[in-house]
């Protein structure tokens, strides 16, 4: 089995080549269209900026857009998860408006946002052999309420959106790789679920479910 890492060039996928061969995956980098050719689950990665990001996005985005709404598996990270939306407050830059809205400057006394946080999640195969794990998290903007979010976490008494799903495609504002045995279990469940013929629809909206603080 084999994914394909997005190379946008916005920053280091050796931590996510490491992460995804550790689970017995093969691991190969797009660039541009013609890399897209076949049928392998894609990664986008999540370190770098928004405007730079948008713009190497640029000659990938209508593709791109058409296989996730067509049902290819994607795992979008970080950065990847915010390129999920339309724009972004921390830069100019169109980005793949697969889920409508603004990522937004994360509005807590700390930012940017760095370190474990717990997470409060609903029932989705991405955690699936979980319960609440803590995750690694280094960000300063996040992305808008939706009915998509799966995941959310805390800082310093703000609440904010921490994981969503919309078809096949998941987005983790933390990062897995990073995230010891629990990120490691997301990689695996994101890899069971990708190359399964089909996948639970998760339907569940509304406010995020109440944790202990």
């Amino acid at each position: 089995m084999k994914v394909l890492l997005l190379d946008l060039g916005v920053g280091n996928l050796c931590s996510l080549r490491s992460a995804f061969a550790r689970a017995g995956l093969a691991v190969g980098s797009a660039r541009d269209a013609r890399d897209l050719d076949g049928y392998e689950p894609l990664v986008l990665p999540g370190v770098g900026a928004f405007g730079a990001a948008c713009e190497r996005l640029t000659p990938l985005r209508e593709r791109l857009r058409r296989e996730l709404e067509g049902g290819r598996p994607c795992l979008a990270i970080c950065l990847g998860m915010q390129l999920l939306f339309d724009t972004s407050d921390e830069a100019a830059g169109r980005a793949l408006g697969l889920l409508p809205g603004r990522v937004r400057r994360l509005e807590a006394r700390r930012r940017p946002h760095m370190g474990w946080n717990r997470l409060l999640t609903r029932p989705d195969p991405l955690f699936a052999g979980l319960e609440h794990p803590y995750v690694y998290f280094a960000h300063g903007f996040v992305v808008p309420p939706t009915p998509a979010a799966i995941a959310w976490a805390e800082t310093d008494g703000v609440r904010f959106c921490a994981a969503v799903r919309v078809g096949r495609v998941w987005g983790t504002q933390f990062h897995p790789e990073k995230s010891g045995p629990a990120g490691a279990r997301m990689i695996a469940n994101f890899a069971q679920a990708a190359f399964a013929p089909t996948v639970a629809t998760h339907v569940e909206v509304g406010p995020a479910p109440r944790g202990r603080r």
